[in-house]
C-alpha cells in the first residue's frame, strides 16, 4: 500500500469538524448526573479489562512487523491529525466493519474482511474514520457501549448488575454514537484530503466491492433518501436504525455532502481550523442547532427508554445498590431530578 505525502494539521481540536448531533447528543448524556459515577463504577469492577480481553484475545496485533502495510497507514493518519497512535488489532471476521473502543486505554480493531477484500484506500478511509474518533474522545462512550452489548449478549456475565437499566443505556448510547459518526466520517475526508473518497468508501460499505459501482449514482440515492416525503417510511427508518451503531450509509454521505457545501470543509484544509486549547464560545447558531439535536435525543429516550428522568432514576437506584469505590469508601450520589 503505497502512501502519498499528506498535509498536517498540527493542534486541530475536534471541535473544527464535529457534527451539531454529536456534540448535542453527547450533552444529553452527561447530562444524567448520575452517569459519571456509573461509569467509575463499572470501572471499578474491571469490566473494560475484561471486555478488551474478550475483543482482543483471538485478533492480531499489528505494527512495524506484523502487517506493516496497513500499519503505516495507521501511523500516517495519526501524524495529518496530530493525535497519538493507538494500538491497532485486526480479527477475522467475514464482514466489514471496524471499532475503536477504551474508555481509558483506546484501542482500534478492523474486521479482516475489510483489509483482504477491499481496495487499500477503503482500508486508509477506515482508518482515518477512527482516528477521528480518538481525537474527538468518543472512546469513552464508545468502551462503555462495547461493554454494555456485551453483558446483553452473555459475553462478559455479572451478577452484580442486575438491576441496572443495560438495554435502556444501550439504545441512549447508540443514538449517541450513530451521531459520533458523523463526525468521524468528516474526519476521515480532512485526513484524506478528499470528501469524495469518504463517499466512495461509504457506498462499498453499503454495497460491498462491486466492481461497476457508480459514485454519482449513489449520491443521486443519498439525496432520494433523505428527501422521502412518505411519512410511514421515514418511521420504518427510525425503528430500523434504533439498534444500530452507524447511521445508514446513504445518510452518512448526504450529511458530508452537506457539510463540504458549506464552506467548512475548504476553511478547515485550507488552515482554517481551531486549535487545541483556542476553541471560541459556541454561536448563537450552534447553539440553536445543539438544540434541534438534543431535542431530537431527548425524544427518542422517551420512546425508548421512558425519559432521562427515569433512565437516570433506574442507574441511581443501582448505584445506591452498589455504594461502594474501589477504595471501600461509600459514595454519595445527589438525588436526580430529570434533564
Amino acid at each position: 500500500m503505497t502512501l502519498e505525502l499528506a498535509r498536517r494539521f498540527p493542534d486541530i481540536s475536534p471541535k473544527t469538524y464535529e457534527h451539531a448531533a454529536d456534540k448535542a447528543a453527547t450533552a444529553a448524556i452527561a447530562a444524567i448526573p448520575v452517569m459519571e459515577p456509573l461509569l467509575k463504577r463499572l470501572s471499578e469492577l474491571g469490566l473494560e479489562r475484561r471486555a478488551r480481553q474478550v475483543l482482543l484475545g483471538n485478533a492480531v496485533r499489528l505494527g512495524p512487523d506484523q502487517v506493516p502495510s496497513v500499519w503505516d497507514v495507521h501511523v500516517s493518519v495519526a501524524s495529518v491529525l496530530d493525535v497519538e497512535v493507538t494500538p491497532l488489532y485486526v480479527t477475522q471476521t467475514p464482514f466489514v466493519n471496524a471499532l475503536t473502543t477504551g474508555a481509558r486505554h483506546p484501542v482500534v480493531v478492523v474486521n479482516s474482511a475489510l483489509v483482504t477484500g477491499h481496495d487499500p484506500l477503503d482500508v486508509h478511509t477506515v482508518l482515518a474514520h477512527e482516528t477521528g474518533h480518538v481525537l474527538s474522545e468518543h472512546t469513552y462512550y464508545n468502551g462503555v457501549l462495547f461493554l454494555l452489548t456485551q453483558l446483553l449478549q452473555g459475553t462478559v456475565p455479572i451478577p452484580a448488575l442486575a438491576g441496572l437499566p443495560v438495554r435502556a443505556l444501550v439504545l441512549a448510547l447508540l443514538e449517541w454514537s450513530r451521531a459520533a459518526e458523523l463526525s468521524a466520517d468528516r474526519a476521515a475526508a480532512i485526513a484524506l484530503g478528499d470528501p469524495l473518497a469518504v463517499c466512495a468508501t461509504l457506498m462499498r460499505l453499503a454495497g460491498g466491492n462491486l466492481p461497476e459501482a457508480n459514485l454519482q449514482a449513489f449520491l443521486r440515492q443519498a439525496t432520494e433518501y433523505v428527501e422521502e416525503d412518505d411519512l410511514f417510511a421515514r418511521n420504518a427508518r427510525l425503528g430500523s436504525e434504533l439498534s444500530q451503531t452507524h447511521p445508514f450509509a446513504v445518510r452518512r454521505v448526504r450529511e458530508l455532502v452537506d457539510w463540504v457545501g458549506s464552506g467548512s470543509y475548504d476553511r478547515i484544509v485550507s488552515g482554517s481550523y481551531v486549535r487545541r486549547g483556542e476553541e471560541p464560545p459556541v454561536s448563537s447558531e450552534f447553539e440553536a442547532a445543539v438544540r434541534h439535536y438534543q431535542e431530537r435525543f431527548t425524544l427518542m429516550l422517551q420512546r425508548t427508554a421512558g425519559g432521562l428522568s427515569k433512565l437516570g432514576a433506574q442507574i441511581q437506584g443501582w448505584l445506591r445498590k452498589n455504594p461502594r469505590g474501589g477504595d471501600g469508601d461509600l459514595v454519595e450520589y445527589e438525588p436526580f431530578d430529570g434533564a
